[in-house]
């Protein structure tokens, strides 16, 4: 699949829908109420774009404490950093994107596809898999001595 075609459909199409949602809900509400409206949304958004950026930090770390592979929180990460962008370009479609990206089930569920997607998440389960089974708890403690040759 290639990149560029969609990144270019994708710049189009993006600005023309953004303008003719401008027009269309100024004519209803009036442009001053627009503009107040798309600014809320950007405050909004970068409100609980740091509370949720914060929350995803923090399961990462322990997960990389705990010897796990936080591949779905780093994706998280990933999506909440395009919410974010997407949140404070002014547009209620980018917005609205932005915001089901702050809905944490669906990052979640969206992060689980893009990994299944990829062909990563037969690796990660299988590292988790081995990960589980190497914990220090399934070892046996114990000192040993070593002699010489010599000494028997």
């Amino acid at each position: 699949m290639r990149i560029f075609p969609i990144g270019l459909v994708l710049f189009i199409l993006i600005p023309l829908i953004e303008i003719y949602l401008f027009i269309k809900i100024g004519a209803s509400i009036g442009a001053f109420n627009t503009i107040l409206l798309i600014l809320a949304t950007a405050v909004i958004g970068v409100g609980l774009l740091r509370r949720q950026g914060m929350s995803i930090l923090q399961k990462v770390q322990s997960q990389m404490q705990q010897g796990e592979l936080p591949a779905i929180g780093m994706i998280e990460g990933v999506m909440l950093f395009f919410a974010g962008v997407l949140l404070l370009t002014p547009g209620f479609f980018t917005d609205t994107i932005g915001f089901i990206l702050l809905i944490p089930p669906l990052r979640k569920a969206i992060a689980l596809w893009l990994l299944e997607r990829s062909g990563l998440i037969v690796q990660i389960r299988t590292h988790e898999a081995n990960t589980r089974r190497s914990r220090p708890q399934d070892f046996i403690e114990g000192d040993y001595q070593r002699r010489n040759d010599d000494e028997k």
